[in-house]
């Protein structure tokens, strides 16, 4: 575990950036599950999976950052691992153009919980 800011001092710039990437990942994952419920038979479970994980640990990635978190880093790191499985995902659909927005900001999303990974919160 990383040393944790107090609680009485604002989150750093980098904090509330890669907050601010993942509750925008979580948004875009869940737009997509909702259009591949909509269009049926497309959407493969594999791709389903991925982007519930990785809507639900952008969510929870946002929320420990948030509340300062001591196991916050930990969270970052599983954050940028299931956002990677996600994009990767998506690009196995890449003339989907909500499928390859998603991938991207799946992208922006892990590389930012990976630099905040090591980082003070």
């Amino acid at each position: 575990m990383t040393q944790q800011q107090p609680a009485t001092e604002p989150l750093s710039k980098e904090t509330r950036d890669c907050i601010q990437a993942c509750m925008a990942c979580h948004g875009v994952c869940e737009e997509t599950m909702s259009a591949c419920l909509q269009t049926g038979g497309d959407a493969q479970t594999r791709i389903m999976r991925a982007l519930l994980d990785c809507s639900e640990m952008t969510r929870m990635c946002a929320d420990m950052m948030m509340r300062r978190s001591p196991l916050a880093n930990e969270m970052c790191m599983m954050c940028a691992q299931a956002c990677d499985l996600c994009a990767e995902a998506c690009m196995s659909m890449p003339e989907d153009e909500r499928m390859a927005r998603c991938a991207e900001s799946c992208r922006r999303c892990s590389e930012m919980c990976r630099a905040m990974a090591g980082a003070p919160m």
